[in-house]
């Protein structure tokens, strides 16, 4: 038996069910965010105490330009299937497989550089804050290779036997994907230039 609504929308949603499936993910976790900026403002702003550490600015933006890059990327391998180019999708998605490595290993080398100068999670608050919505986001971004390394390995096989369902399961990834990215735009300014 096949599972309905995985190429055509429902007729209550007009989605299909792994898109309607991603949005109410993406829901969840912006509520986890949510809730993990919104105590950061409060810890900023009710502590007058408040220490926060010069983090490596050309660090982060360096990350920020990555992922701003390897959005384009996973758009252009969508639409790369959408125009049935096989070859050019995998270009595409491999380079944003890529780009979200690069953006692992700089994160990598800045939180070796915090442990050298003896900032922990448990220094202060910001420490605690600040490692908390990186180590998480930097999770997602795990998350997300181990999706797109599946589906430009053994799960690439879909497209021969449902090529439709697999241009879904891309365009789910591509959401969560520019989710995680989006996550970092809010990343950025608040932890290192505010």
């Amino acid at each position: 038996m096949e599972i309905p609504y995985t190429v055509e929308a429902r007729p209550d949603t007009g989605l299909y069910n792994a898109k309607m499936g991603i949005w109410l993910f993406l829901a969840s976790e912006v509520m986890l965010f949510g809730a993990l900026f919104s105590s950061y403002v409060i810890l900023r702003t009710g502590n007058p105490d408040w220490v926060q550490h010069p983090m490596n600015v050309g660090l982060a933006t360096l990350n920020t330009m990555i992922l701003i890059t390897s959005s384009v990327t996973v758009i252009m391998s969508w639409a790369s299937l959408r125009l049935k180019d096989f070859a050019k999708f995998r270009i595409y998605f491999l380079c944003t497989l890529l780009l979200a490595g690069g953006f692992m290993v700089v994160k990598a080398i800045e939180y070796n550089q915090e442990f050298s100068q003896g900032l922990f999670p448990w220094s202060d608050n910001y420490m605690g804050i600040y490692f908390t919505l990186t180590g998480l986001h930097g999770l997602h971004v795990v998350g997300g290779m181990v999706v797109i390394a599946y589906l430009l390995g053994p799960g690439a096989k879909m497209w021969k036997t449902a090529p439709e369902q697999y241009v879904n399961r891309i365009e789910s990834v591509g959401l969560y994907w520019h989710f995680v990215d989006l996550v970092w735009i809010f990343l950025f300014p608040s932890l290192y230039l505010l």
